[in-house]
């Protein structure tokens, strides 16, 4: 069974847990998700905690295809006092840090994170790892190709399952090279992936257990959802929980969520299947 020590407090996945997306950007895909004033981030915070989640992932950063690129200054300004005041209001919540810069990492953890969820798995800003290390925090490892600005321009592999295995693979010896224990891995789906290499990364998601680490999917009202069946962002709700069940089904440890409720009861349902 799989934990992670997350600043002193050991989180254990006897049973899958729920991250809620909490952003602070002004251009994240899913409008809801978006949180402008503080009083708006403590609201959501509180209802996601309610609902069931165990992790609150906050980002100042969109990284939709052909997002633009902000600074870390910029990014830092956005999303380090909604980490800050969330810490605050709830001291006992599992904050992530949702950022591909280094220094965001180190003042989001110095504001109240315990956790890092890098998209880029380093690729971004080479102090990444070494940063993690020295924050000894849990590290979200994520695969993409290309980075937000071009990764939907032809994406290719050999074999989509194969390759994004064999890159977390590479990675996470990298990491554990450096001392860093606590991994989450994360195939990223619509991250570089068209949507033939999206549900054949889902359909072989098992193969992921032999990175025996945890498994987080992040498949949340994006593309593979909402384009596949023809409808919006907004309206992909069922579609969401219909793959997050297969998910389940298929071990995996973590969902990031945009509708905790719902992902709950999935994993609720699930574990009375499971007996």
């Amino acid at each position: 069974m799989h934990s992670i020590n997350c600043k002193g407090r050991l989180l254990s996945f006897h049973q899958p847990l729920i991250m809620g997306i909490l952003n602070t950007t002004p251009d994240s895909f899913f409008s809801d998700s978006r949180a402008s004033t503080i009083d708006a981030v403590l609201q959501r915070a509180e209802a996601m905690l309610e609902q069931g989640a165990t992790i609150l992932d906050m980002g100042g950063q969109s990284t939709r295809p052909k997002a633009e690129r902000v600074s870390p200054d910029v990014e830092a300004s956005r999303v380090l006092p909604a980490i800050d005041a969330v810490h605050r209001r709830f001291p006992d919540a599992v904050i992530s840090a949702d950022t591909f810069y280094a220094s965001v990492a180190r003042e989001a953890v110095a504001a109240g994170a315990s956790i890092i969820n890098d998209v880029s798995a380093g690729n971004i800003d080479p102090e990444m790892f070494a940063t993690v290390a020295s924050l000894d925090v849990p590290y979200v490892l994520m695969h993409m190709q290309g980075d937000p600005q071009t990764m939907q321009q032809n994406p290719q592999y050999n074999d989509v399952v194969l390759d994004v295995f064999d890159f977390l693979n590479f990675k996470l010896k990298a990491l554990q090279d450096l001392g860093i224990k606590d991994i989450i891995v994360d195939p990223g789906f619509g991250f570089g992936k068209t949507q033939r290499h999206n549900f054949d990364l889902l359909n072989g998601i098992e193969y992921f257990q032999h990175l025996d680490k945890p498994l987080l999917i992040g498949i949340s009202r994006k593309g593979m959802v909402h384009r596949t069946l023809g409808i919006t962002a907004d309206a992909a709700l069922n579609g969401s929980t219909v793959l997050h069940t297969i998910s389940l089904m298929k071990g995996a440890h973590m969902l990031r969520v945009h509708d905790v409720k719902e992902a709950m009861e999935a994993i609720r349902l699930m574990a009375c299947l499971k007996g």
